[in-house]
């Protein structure tokens, strides 16, 4: 549904050097896929979105939705693409159904049309006594709802929301993604979202992480966190003698994989043999031990602290 080749897009004004924000970015996004771009602010991710949403040209490479290229025919792309941009694109003087019907004429969506979508949009968001309040009396959570039925009302195949849950509450958040899960089943659809909480990047199909404008990792979450085994042992320990006896006794190890993060050291690849041996003879080297099951957060802290970074 979206390729991208050889993406790479770069700022800067005159008399000062480029500043590369995406480099030679390749991805895939296949169709009624929940997708998700993460990594750490300044990773790309809202270049990247930019660009798909039709808002800036890249420097170099092609962007395909549905086959299209979107430099050749934005207009064409334009009408398969419902966007929810991270800071609202709601008119707050008026109400949810005078925001809702200015879109639709924009999109020239005759009133029967547009009764009959709003009908189906008002039962998923819980919407349909709200009709006749002003968007500035709304909650982050319930704003978000509206933002994504207005996203919707021209039913695109294909929908781009950039840190979409940015500034709701963890229950907010949780509703707001229990409703993207119905609406790509109910209505077949390809989301793509930008988001820099890792713990939110899990609830996707597929995930793609950016760093410094590279495609650092990409499969779904759970090939990603199985690229360092079932369990990460984490240990912690200070920056002193005893920290660098274990990191030499641990490099005699090759099995083993350590990640170095502020005061842990995170082991994977680490047999039940060898861990009792570390308990046994070298207790004293470490305060505390903990045994967890990887996350996306440990996939980037792995890549990017072991050499492994673009």
């Amino acid at each position: 549904m979206i390729q991208i080749s050889q993406l790479s897009h770069s700022y800067g004004q005159r008399r000062q050097p480029p500043r590369p924000a995406l480099l030679d970015l390749n991805l895939a996004v296949a169709a009624n896929t929940l997708f998700a771009l993460t990594g750490p602010n300044g990773g790309g991710k809202s270049t990247l979105f930019r660009i798909l949403s039709g808002l800036s040209l890249p420097s170099q490479g092609s962007v395909r939705i549905n086959g299209i290229d979107t430099l050749r025919n934005p207009q064409a792309v334009r009408q398969l693409l419902g966007v929810v941009f991270q800071h609202p694109a709601l008119d707050k003087h008026l109400t949810i159904l005078e925001n809702l019907r200015i879109h639709a004429d924009l999109h020239h969506i005759d009133r029967h049309t547009f009764q009959e979508r709003l009908a189906s949009d008002l039962g998923w968001s819980g919407l349909a006594d709200r009709l006749h309040d002003r968007v500035g009396t709304l909650s982050g959570g319930t704003a978000r709802r509206v933002e994504l039925i207005k996203a919707l009302l021209h039913r695109p195949p294909v929908v781009l929301m950039d840190e979409p849950t940015n500034g709701l509450d963890p229950g907010a958040r949780r509703d707001f993604f229990d409703n993207l899960l119905h609406l790509r089943r109910a209505l077949g659809l390809t989301i793509l979202f930008t988001s820099h909480l890792f713990d939110e990047a899990e609830q996707a199909d597929r995930v793609a992480i950016l760093h410094q404008g590279r495609l650092l990792a990409s499969g779904s979450p759970a090939e990603l966190r199985n690229q360092l085994g079932q369990e990460m042992v984490i240990l912690q320990t200070p920056q002193t003698e005893d920290r660098q006896q274990l990191l030499q006794l641990l490099a005699q190890r090759p099995a083993i994989r350590v990640t170095e993060h502020a005061q842990e050291l995170r082991l994977t690849g680490i047999d039940a043999d060898t861990l009792q041996r570390l308990l046994f003879h070298h207790r004293e080297q470490f305060q505390s031990l903990a045994m967890h099951h990887p996350t996306l957060e440990d996939v980037f802290i792995h890549h990017t602290r072991t050499g492994n970074a673009p």
